[in-house]
């Protein structure tokens, strides 16, 4: 204990500076938004590297799991194939509707965080593949997430599991829309509020995005109905939806380039000032 003060003694103006310096730096960086958007890509681009080499070995280790989740793939295309009537004409697979396959990004979950009420994922591809801020992520099953920060290499998302997030949904069968929060309780599940009474809706019906999003495109998959309940306070339906994605268990997603959504912000905004 003697040494540690004797330590601090010796070392008493040097520590003062040092102490003072982050202060300052904190200030600086709290009051400049331009200082806190470096600071912030700056940080993007040092844990994206940590975490791109921490996945790599994660992907070594799990090689065999990997393997076998390809070979059941396999098998089931080799069976859709084989069913056909004409196995020799492999149909052509669509983009998503509205999306050109120029404006999808094809990138890799280096990152994935699902146990607090706060959580994201870091994505390995950034600045450089065109990525910017506020372009959805969806996989083979449904949504993931909304790109939040980016760096030259890597990118940062808000994941749906995530109490911040809130993203336009609907009702495939009916198109009743409402909004997608989730509540902090499991992974496994994401909620659907302010859903009008009059919706006709039942256990099992599919949920997807809704066409009032301008991150997402139409009728990207979500998930299915689990619970219906009645808020009383809003008399509005609240719904459990059970996510087709195992959000703990993420690999390739798509990052997609909506170029029509400034133009769709800029005219909303117009209309409002107007």
């Amino acid at each position: 204990m003697q040494q540690i003060f004797n330590f601090i003694f010796k070392n008493s103006n040097r520590l003062l500076f040092l102490l003072l310096l982050g202060i300052s730096l904190s200030l600086t960086i709290q009051s400049h938004s331009f200082h806190r958007s470096k600071i912030i890509s700056s940080a993007n681009f040092l844990s994206g590297g940590v975490y791109e080499k921490v996945n790599n070995l994660n992907e070594y280790l799990n090689l065999k799991t990997q393997n076998d989740a390809l070979a059941l793939e396999n098998a089931k295309l080799r069976s859709l194939l084989f069913n056909r009537k004409d196995t020799t004409a492999i149909k052509k697979l669509d983009s998503i509707k509205g999306v050109k396959p120029d404006d999808i990004v094809v990138s890799k979950v280096i990152h994935n965080s699902y146990n607090v009420h706060e959580n994201y994922l870091t994505l390995n591809s950034g600045e450089l593949q065109g990525v910017k801020p506020d372009m959805g992520v969806i996989n083979s099953l449904g949504i993931v997430g909304i790109i939040e920060n980016t760096s030259p290499k890597y990118s940062t998302v808000i994941s749906i599991l995530n109490k911040k997030s809130q993203i336009n949904a609907k009702i495939k069968k009916s198109n009743h829309f409402g909004s997608l929060v989730w509540d902090g309780k499991s992974t496994g599940f994401v909620q659907l509020v302010d859903v009008p009474r009059l919706a006709a809706i039942r256990k099992g019906d599919t949920i997807v995005t809704g066409g009032q999003s301008v991150i997402f495109p139409e009728n990207i998959g979500i998930g299915t109905i689990e619970n219906i309940y009645t808020e009383e306070e809003t008399n509005y339906y609240k719904i459990n939806v059970r996510l087709f994605n195992d959000m703990t268990n993420l690999g390739h997603v798509y990052i997609i380039k909506r170029k029509d959504r400034e133009e769709i912000i800029n005219l909303e905004k117009r209309e409002k000032d107007e």
